[in-house]
């Protein structure tokens, strides 16, 4: 059970690298847009690959999650919710022509787009919930996701905030393997703590 919870944070790790990949080449894309360019097609070409390659990966390490670890209901729900949501969003944004509804650039979106994805980073504090150092690399994810929505403020579309997101679940993932590692958490696997229906830390209270 633990081993094939390892690999599902190690296969989020690299399914959130490739959505880094794909933010980068969409700034590219749009930097360079030219509808006769082989270059902008070879760019596309590219944007699709990392963007099915980086899903794939990201089901692959839900599907191991939530097969591995007992409970944990909202995190679950909350990670299959952002997998979806930002392979919509990619679909969206590279077909963006197409959509007459979709704005790139639209402040509420990306509002929106980071309060979603806040939220399913947050549910990750349910692996151990107790645990400060854990506590602060959540805060610090969630920190860095809302700050994805300055994207817009900035008029840049919508992939900034992606790209951020996904940097943000990258170093999520990334301090998981490395807090685990060095045995500074502990995830129970088999459901024990996870019973616990309510969460509380003591973390937001005043140290005496």
């Amino acid at each position: 059970m633990r081993e094939r919870l390892n690999s599902g944070i190690f296969f989020g790790l690299i399914g959130n690298l490739l959505f880094i990949g794909f933010g980068l080449v969409c700034m590219l894309y749009y930097k360079t847009y030219d509808p006769s360019s082989i270059f902008t097609k070879l760019l596309e070409g590219i944007a699709y690959v990392t963007e099915v390659a980086g899903f794939g990966f990201l089901a692959f390490s839900d599907y191991l999650i939530i097969q591995s670890a007992r409970m944990r209901r909202h995190l679950k729900i909350g990670y299959s919710v952002y997998i979806v949501f930002e392979a919509v969003m990619m679909v969206l944004e590279l077909n963006s022509y197409k959509f007459e509804f979709y704005a790139p650039y639209s402040l509420g979106l990306a509002i929106f787009h980071s309060l979603v994805s806040a939220v399913a980073c947050f549910a990750f504090i349910e692996f151990d919930p107790d645990n400060k150092k854990y506590e602060a690399l959540i805060i610090i994810c969630v920190g860095i996701i809302f700050g994805g929505m300055l994207g817009s403020i900035m008029g840049i579309r919508i992939y900034f905030s992606i790209l951020v997101n996904a940097f943000a679940f990258s170093l999520l993932f990334a301090g998981i393997r490395f807090l685990t590692k060095r045995e500074d958490i502990e995830i129970d696997v088999y459901g024990d703590r996870a019973t616990v229906t309510e969460y509380s830390s003591d973390f937001f209270k005043d140290k005496e």
